[in-house]
C-alpha cells in the first residue's frame, strides 16, 4: 500500500517535472529568434531598463485610470520593480511591505497566499475578476506572470458585490502588447532552488502582438523533504484594430508539485517550553514521506475588451473561465485540545515525547463562469465634469472536495490510551521526528467523505459617478446584488444594496484632505436557530478619513489615514444568553495607517507604518491580528560613472499578535501571544547592456521567528533566510 502511495506521487511528479517543462519552454524559445529580429535593431544595441510606474487601470482594484491621489479611498500597489527589487518570490511576500496589511500571516507555506487587510481576511482578484475560491481548490499564482499587485483596503462590495470588509487584493496580469521587450531569466538560491523563465514578445502584423510567457521552478524548501516542482505557460494575444479598439485573450496553465510547507506545529515546544523541557526544531517535518503531497493544476481562459466611441461614451469588459483541482494530503501532530500531548503524572511526555497524528487526503475542484461589463461616460454639465461608470457583473462557481480525516489516530481522549485498531504505531516524537508509514488506502477510503457540491451564483449591477468641481473630488457609488448560494445540504437567496461615497479637496499645496464610507455583505447560509429566519448577511460598514500630499516636483508622495470599521450580523456573544436572534454580535475595528514614498535624487525611500485595534463580540481582540506594524525600503541607483548599479536595504517590523484563549481560559489572562519579529531584507544589481544581474537576500539574519500561534494548539513557522541569483538577457 505503501508502494502506491508512492508510485502514484512519483508518476504525478514525474509528468510535472518532463512533460510541462519540455512544452511550455519549448513554446516559448521557438519563438525568441523571430522576436530578436524584430525587436533588436543592431547586435550591439543598449537596451535600457523601463518599467512602468504605480497606476490603476480600467481592469484595476477600482475599476477606473483615475489617479490614486484624487481618490478618497486608501491603496497600495506594488509595482513589477517593487516585486523584483524586494526579492518577493510568491505573492505573500508581496504584501509585506504595505502598510495595515498583514502578508505572512500563517508562516512559510506552499499551499496558498493568505493575506489579512485592515485585520481581515480579504478574497484574491486577478484583472478585477475572483481568482480563489473555497479551501485548496485552485494553484496560487506565480509571481513572475503578474504586472503589479494592488490592495485596495476597506469594503469593496460597491464595485465587487459580496465580499469582506477588510478589502480585496487584485493582480495585474502580464498581457501582450505594443513597446514590451522580451527576457530570458535564470534564478538560483539556497534550499537547490532554481528557476527558467521566459517572456517572449513580438509582432506578427502592426495590429496582432503575441506574448509567450513560460515558468519552471525546482526547488527544496526550509522543511525537508518539502519541494516544490512547479510549471506556468501564459500566452496571450492582444489586437487593436484601431486607435480605439483593443482585444485581448489570456491563458493561464499551471501544475503544480509539492508537499506542505506548514507543518501545524504543537505550542509545545515551540512558543512555550514542552513538559520534558524538549524543543521542537523549526525546519521538523511532522509528516509523512509517500502520503504527504500537495498537487495542484489549473487552467484558465480570460477576455479583455475596449473600445472608444466618441469622445464620451466608452466600454470595457473581462470575461473568464477557470477550473481547478488539487490533491491535498498531510499527516500532523493531533489537535487534542487542552491535551496537545499526552502527559503522564510525573508532567513526562507519552514515552519520552510521542504524541498522536492526524492524516487527512482532499480531493478538490472548482470552475468558475464570470463576466464584468463597463459602461462609461465622461461629459461635463456646466462647471462638473462627470466619469459616470454603469457595470453588469455575473459570476457563477462551483466547488467540490471529498475528504477523508483520521483524527489522532490511537488517542482516546476518554480513556487517555491507545485504542485496539491502530495503536501508537503513526505516533511521533515532534522534538526529533521520523518516519512511521501511514493509514492503509482501505482505512483512508473508509474515513472519506464525498461533501455535495457547492455552487453560488452572484448577479450585480452597479451605477458609479466620479464627479470634479474645481479643486473637489466627489465619488458616489450604488450597487445591487442577487445572490444565490447551494451548499448541498440547503439553497438559500440574498439581495443586497451597497453604497459608497467619498470627497477629496486638493489643495495649491499638494495637500488633499479626504472623508470616505463604504460597505460591505458577505452571504452566511444557515437558518436561525432562535427565529427559524434564514440567517442575514453580516454587513460591514467603514468611515475612513485622511489626507493625501504630493509634493509638486513628483519626489513626495504621503497617504495618512484612519478608519473605523463596525461587522454587525455576527453570531451573538457570551453576555446574550437569552438574546432574541441569533445574529447580535458586533465586532469593532479602528487604526491608522501612513504610507511614504520619497525620492532625493539617486536614493528613494518608502516608509511604512500601521496601528490596529480589534474586538469580537465579546469584547476580546482578533486572532492572528499584529497591532502594530512597520517597514522601511531604501534602494540606491546612481547615475554618472556608476550607472547600471544598484542597491536596496529593508526592515520590516511586525508587533505581537493574540491566538485566542487557550484552553481553561475564561477570562482572557491565558490568552496565547505571538512575540513580535523584525526581519531585513538586502538587494544588489548591476545592468549592463543586454544583462541583468541582482542578488536578493530576504531575512537577511536567517532570524527563527514565529508568525502565529493558535488556540487549538499549533503554531506557524516564518520563512527562513532565502538568498536567491538572478540572471537575466533581454532583447
Amino acid at each position: 500500500l505503501a508502494e502506491d502511495y508512492m508510485t502514484d506521487s512519483i508518476e504525478r511528479r514525474a509528468f510535472g517535472a518532463r512533460v510541462w517543462p519540455r512544452i511550455a519552454l519549448a513554446a516559448v524559445l521557438a519563438a525568441a529568434p523571430g522576436a530578436t529580429a524584430l525587436a533588436q535593431t543592431a547586435a550591439d544595441a543598449e537596451i535600457e531598463e523601463v518599467f512602468v510606474t504605480a497606476g490603476l487601470s480600467p481592469f484595476g482594484a477600482l475599476k477606473t485610470d483615475t489617479p490614486i491621489m484624487a481618490l478618497a479611498r486608501s491603496i497600495s500597489i506594488e509595482t513589477q520593480r517593487d516585486l523584483l527589487d524586494k526579492g518577493a518570490l510568491n505573492l505573500a511576500d508581496a504584501y509585506v511591505y504595505s502598510a495595515g496589511v498583514a502578508g505572512e500571516r500563517y508562516g512559510f507555506a506552499t499551499r496558498g497566499d493568505w493575506v489579512a487587510v485592515r485585520g481581515l481576511q480579504v478574497p484574491e482578484y486577478r484583472d478585477s475578476l475572483q481568482a480563489l475560491f473555497g479551501s485548496y481548490n485552485n494553484t496560487r499564482p506565480d509571481i513572475y506572470t503578474l504586472e503589479q499587485v494592488e490592495i485596495l483596503k476597506g469594503p469593496a462590495s460597491v464595485l465587487y458585490g459580496q465580499g469582506s470588509p477588510g478589502g480585496i487584493v487584485n493582480v495585474v496580469s502580464k498581457l501582450a502588447g505594443p513597446g514590451v521587450g522580451s527576457e530570458l531569466v535564470a534564478e538560483f538560491g539556497n534550499f537547490k532552488r532554481y528557476q527558467l523563465a521566459a517572456d517572449v514578445n513580438f509582432a506578427l502584423t502592426d495590429e496582432l502582438y503575441v506574448r509567450l510567457l513560460g515558468v519552471y521552478r525546482d526547488t527544496d524548501t526550509q522543511v525537508d523533504p518539502v519541494f516544490e516542482k512547479a510549471i506556468t505557460f501564459a500566452p496571450s494575444l492582444t489586437w487593436t484594430p484601431g486607435e480605439r479598439t483593443t482585444l485581448t485573450l489570456l491563458a493561464n496553465i499551471q501544475d503544480t508539485n509539492s508537499d506542505t510547507g506548514a507543518q501545524f506545529h504543537p505550542v509545545a515546544g515551540t512558543l512555550t517550553p514542552a513538559p520534558n523541557g524538549a524543543k521542537i526544531p523549526f525546519d521538523a517535518y511532522a509528516g509523512e514521506p509517500g502520503f504527504n503531497a500537495y498537487d495542484t493544476q489549473s487552467e484558465s481562459l480570460t477576455l479583455l475588451f475596449e473600445q472608444q466611441w466618441g469622445a464620451i461614451w466608452s466600454i470595457e469588459s473581462t470575461a473568464r473561465w477557470t477550473e481547478g483541482s488539487s490533491d491535498y494530503r498531510q499527516a500532523w501532530v493531533a489537535f487534542t485540545g487542552g491535551d496537545r500531548y499526552v502527559y503522564h503524572p510525573d508532567g513526562t511526555l507519552y514515552r519520552g515525547g510521542l504524541a498522536p497524528r492526524s492524516f487527512y487526503a482532499a480531493d478538490g475542484r472548482s470552475e468558475q463562469w464570470a463576466i464584468d461589463t463597463r459602461a462609461r461616460a465622461r461629459f461635463a454639465t456646466g462647471p462638473v465634469d462627470h466619469h459616470v461608470m454603469l457595470g453588469l457583473q455575473y459570476q457563477d462557481v462551483e466547488t467540490d472536495r471529498i475528504v477523508a480525516y483520521l483524527y489522532a489516530l490511537g488517542f482516546d481522549r476518554a480513556t487517555r490510551g491507545p485504542d485496539r485498531v491502530f495503536g501508537d504505531r503513526f505516533w511521533i516524537n515532534s522534538a526529533n521526528p521520523r518516519p512511521t508509514g501511514f493509514p492503509s488506502r482501505a482505512a483512508v477510503a473508509a474515513a472519506r467523505v464525498d461533501n455535495p457540491a457547492a455552487t453560488t451564483s452572484d448577479l450585480g449591477i452597479y451605477l458609479n459617478n466620479h464627479l470634479s468641481i474645481e479643486r473637489w473630488r466627489l465619488a458616489l457609488g450604488l450597487r445591487r446584488d442577487a445572490v444565490s448560494t447551494d451548499n448541498g445540504r440547503g439553497k438559500q437567496d440574498d439581495q443586497a444594496t451597497s453604497f459608497g461615497a467619498g470627497i477629496l479637496y486638493e489643495s495649491d499645496l499638494g495637500l488633499s484632505p479626504y472623508v470616505s464610507y463604504a460597505e460591505s455583505f458577505e452571504p452566511v447560509v444557515g437558518v436561525d436557530n432562535i427565529t427559524g429566519a434564514a440567517l442575514k448577511p453580516e454587513q460591514g460598514e467603514q468611515l475612513e478619513y485622511g489626507i493625501k500630499y504630493a509634493s509638486q516636483n513628483g519626489r513626495l508622495f504621503v497617504t495618512l489615514a484612519a478608519f473605523d470599521i463596525e461587522i454587525g450580523n455576527l453570531s451573538n456573544p457570551n453576555a446574550l444568553p437569552n438574546a432574541n436572534s441569533q445574529q447580535e454580535g458586533v465586532s469593532k475595528l479602528d487604526g491608522v495607517e501612513l504610507e511614504t514614498r520619497l525620492r532625493l535624487g539617486d536614493v528613494s525611500l518608502e516608509l511604512n507604518a500601521s496601528r490596529i485595534d480589534t474586538r469580537d463580540p465579546n469584547g476580546r481582540r482578533f486572532a492572528s491580528v499584529p497591532k502594530r506594524q512597520a517597514s522601511a525600503w531604501l534602494s540606491w541607483r546612481p547615475q554618472g560613472v556608476l550607472q547600471g548599479l544598484r542597491g536596496g536595504v529593508g526592515v520590516r517590523y511586525t508587533g505581537r499578535s493574540f491566538g485566542g484563549l487557550s484552553a481553561g481560559s475564561f477570562d482572557g489572562a491565558d490568552t496565547l501571544v505571538t512575540p513580535s519579529y523584525t526581519l531585513g531584507d538586502l538587494m544588489l544589481g548591476y545592468t549592463l547592456r543586454h544583462w541583468d544581474l541582482t542578488l536578493n537576500v530576504r531575512n537577511a539574519a536567517d532570524k527563527a521567528y514565529l508568525t502565529t500561534c493558535l488556540a487549538r494548539g499549533d503554531c506557524f513557522v516564518g520563512e527562513r533566510r532565502s538568498v536567491v541569483g538572478r540572471v537575466v538577457y533581454r532583447f
